[in-house]
């Protein structure tokens, strides 16, 4: 087999990013919606989100190790069929135990899904071509990502409204576009991600395996020896309980506001593609605002003005104040992600960076299912609104903790301007004396 050229790999790369989250954008706007119409209420679909988080809060360390010792390819293709498994029977589920069976699936298929497709990118490049710069293909995976979960959100909304197959549930026919796509995503992991090395095989995968409780005590001395890394931690609790509030509750606040499912999920596919396009923005523009008023200080501002505009979901009356305050929260949301990992990869070199990056992706999971629980519950209980506002408080009490990363940037500052000042204060104690 000819081993692909750098600029090849970087365009499969993309190409499979896209197609991996085009079934997600088709999902997006429905999902909390088409669970509702087949008979779950608010707090039982908050409780069945919460399987997802916990499954992959369980398996995320153990499947880390497992496409390193198999091998992207067959981690991606088997991580494909256990989400197509879970879209088969979300298409069929009409009871609470088939949906918590549904999460499950999604979990597992997110902890087997999470980082293969970017170190065969990373690793592949730098084999052909040891001095690739290879943030080139990164970036264009990260703008694949955005631009299709927007197409896909906007496909599903006109699914939703177009309705080609009459006897079945509107809200279901994104779902089985997502099935379609899902498969098609396959057979491209299948053609198009070629590896040069050789794969190790099962017993390389279960000595992998036997790793992972040193690797988490690892993790765990790590974060006592830091106070920023460990506050830095502590944010995704916090993110990931209140991003529950504009992720899952903005359908639900719409078709309160709008006044139906099938208007809601028809409104949301453009609302969830227009999102996610300003996330791309507010991506961009952290670089020269973090540059301006410094990365620690743009944390926490971001975390501030994320509560907020979910606090304004909670507030506004009708579907124009619902969606421009649904906008701010994603352009916010994007510009976040960027300077959050920024300040993490300061804290860590080469052989303990990708345990740091999978604990921080590990707290997350966790607090999302407490979120899931706690305002699932409360929007059932009480309203929707009062969830979403107690999500963006919670969004928003996380901006303290970036204050030991800020102290450590403040610190970083006056050692570097230190030996240019020390000549202009040696003149002025000799004109004293």
């Amino acid at each position: 087999m000819t081993a692909l050229g750098a600029a090849s790999i970087r365009r499969r790369f993309v190409l499979l990013t896209a197609l991996r989250w085009l079934p997600t954008g088709l999902l997006i706007p429905i999902t909390v919606l088409f669970a509702l119409s087949r008979g779950l209420t608010l707090a039982q679909f908050g409780a069945v989100a919460a399987v997802q988080g916990v499954v992959v809060l369980a398996l995320e360390l153990p499947t880390g190790g497992l496409a390193d010792a198999l091998g992207g390819r067959p981690t991606l293709l088997f991580a494909g069929a256990v989400s197509l498994l879970s879209l088969v029977v979300m298409f069929g589920a009409h009871s609470v135990a088939a949906f918590v069976v549904v999460s499950a699936l999604k979990g597992i298929y997110r902890a087997l899904d999470s980082g293969p497709l970017e170190a065969w990118y990373v690793d592949q490049t730098l084999a052909v071509e040891p001095d690739a710069r290879i943030e080139r293909g990164l970036s264009g995976g990260s703008i694949a990502l955005s631009l299709a979960i927007g197409a896909g959100a906007l496909l599903s909304s006109g699914l939703v409204a177009w309705h080609p197959f009459p006897s079945l549930d509107p809200l279901a026919v994104p779902v089985l576009g997502a099935i379609a796509l899902t498969a098609v995503y396959l057979v491209a992991v299948f053609v198009l991600l070629t590896e040069v090395r050789p794969m190790r095989g099962s017993r390389a995968a279960l000595a992998s395996v036997r790793t992972v409780p040193a690797a988490m005590l690892g993790g765990i001395r790590l974060l006592g020896t830091s106070r920023v890394l460990l506050a830095l931690i502590a944010v995704e609790l916090f993110w990931g309980f209140g991003m529950v509030a504009f992720e899952s509750l903005t359908p639900v606040r719409m078709a309160e506001i709008a006044g139906g499912d099938n208007k809601a999920a028809t409104l949301m596919g453009p609302v969830s593609s227009a999102a996610w396009a300003v996330c791309a923005v507010g991506a961009a523009l952290a670089v020269p605002v973090s540059k301006r008023i410094g990365v620690a200080t743009t944390a926490a501002l971001m975390r501030v003005l994320q509560g907020g505009a979910v606090v304004v979901m909670g507030l506004v009356a009708g579907p124009v104040g619902l969606i421009t305050a649904f906008l701010a929260c994603y352009t916010v949301h994007g510009a976040s992600d960027p300077v959050h990992s920024t300040l993490l990869h300061r804290q860590v070199d080469g052989p303990n960076r990708t345990l740091v990056l999978s604990m921080n992706s590990m707290v997350s999971q966790p607090a999302g299912s407490l979120g899931s629980l706690i305002l699932g519950g409360l929007a059932g209980g009480v309203s929707v609104s009062m969830a979403m506002i107690v999500g963006g408080l919670v969004l928003a009490a996380a901006a303290p903790l970036y204050l030991p990363a800020w102290r450590q940037e403040q610190r970083a500052k006056r050692a570097i301007n230190g030996p240019a000042d020390a000549p202009s204060r040696k003149p002025r104690a000799t004109r004293q004396q």
